[in-house]
């Protein structure tokens, strides 16, 4: 039967804005987001039974209907009527719950693998409206370009041409609820939201728009990443915040090796995870 095997990227905030609560619980945000090349590995296959399964291996990931991929693939085998399986192994290598969107990569990578599989000929737009059911980063995986996300993250507008970087990210390994993190924020006014640049001509543009209004929650519980920002700013780092919810932290650096320097000085002890990657 038919396989394919794909990457699912990563993804880094630039900023994050959270502007209000909204009457389904969830929150009214502007977000700046870009895919990174650290990325989980999914092979889909289509078997000959009616029988769909996830296979990951990893703490924290379910192997079940539990698993966003899971889901993502129940939806299109619906969509498409067909009585076919699917079994999905998903190698994991961006970390979980971490603030980098992983299993929102993974969830749209499976839609659209598993579109070019049944041969549904769905059109991106429908696949990110399918995505948005699942998860509210979905979309922006599919959408394939750095993009300004509004609404609760499914309303995407490509952004101009970023500069380049090579990004150290840093996870310290302490466990952030997302939900806990909401719950406790402070929205942003309309005053104190930050402007975004109609163009970015130098690395420095991008570093003056870092802002992720979550912060202010989760650094006075887990000092530890304001640590990781302040270290990563003496070794060399441009411009360094927590991405998402956190609790990793990711820092922009002109080369690879200055990124790959700072990062094993910083996890070197601490049996932290580090990955330097590039931006998409």
């Amino acid at each position: 039967m038919k396989s394919l095997t794909l990457k699912a990227p990563a993804k880094v905030n630039y900023l994050l804005d959270v502007i209000r609560r909204r009457p389904d619980g969830y929150h009214d945000l502007r977000m700046v987001m870009q895919r990174v090349n650290l990325c989980d590995e999914i092979t889909i296959a289509l078997t000959g039974t009616s029988q769909l399964s996830v296979s990951c291996g990893k703490d924290g990931v379910p192997d079940g209907p539990g698993n966003i991929a899971w889901k993502a693939a129940r939806a299109m085998l619906d969509l498409s009527g067909s009585g076919m399986g699917v079994a999905i192994s998903i190698v994991k290598n961006i970390p979980v719950a971490a603030g980098l969107g992983g299993g929102s990569s993974d969830a749209a990578t499976v839609l659209m693998g598993m579109n070019e599989l049944l041969e549904l000929n769905l059109t991106d737009q429908r696949l990110m409206e399918i995505g948005v059911t699942l998860g509210a980063d979905v979309p922006f995986f599919i959408f394939k370009k750095t993009a300004l996300a509004e609404g609760i993250g499914e309303q995407l507008r490509a952004m101009p041409p970023l500069p380049a970087f090579w990004v150290l990210l840093v996870n310290p390994g302490v466990h952030v609820s997302t939900a806990w993190v909401y719950k406790n924020l402070r929205l942003t006014s309309r005053e104190e939201l930050a402007r975004i640049p109609e163009f970015f001509r130098t690395t420095e543009d991008v570093c003056a728009m870092l802002s992720n209004d979550l912060e202010s929650v989760t650094i006075p519980a887990f000092p530890v990443i304001a640590d990781i920002k302040s270290a990563m700013m003496r070794m060399g780092a441009m411009g360094s915040m927590m991405s998402g919810s956190g609790p990793t932290v990711f820092g922009l650096f002109r080369d690879r090796e200055s990124a790959e320097a700072a990062g094993s000085m910083l996890t070197g002890s601490t049996g932290w995870f580090s990955a330097v990657a590039e931006t998409l």
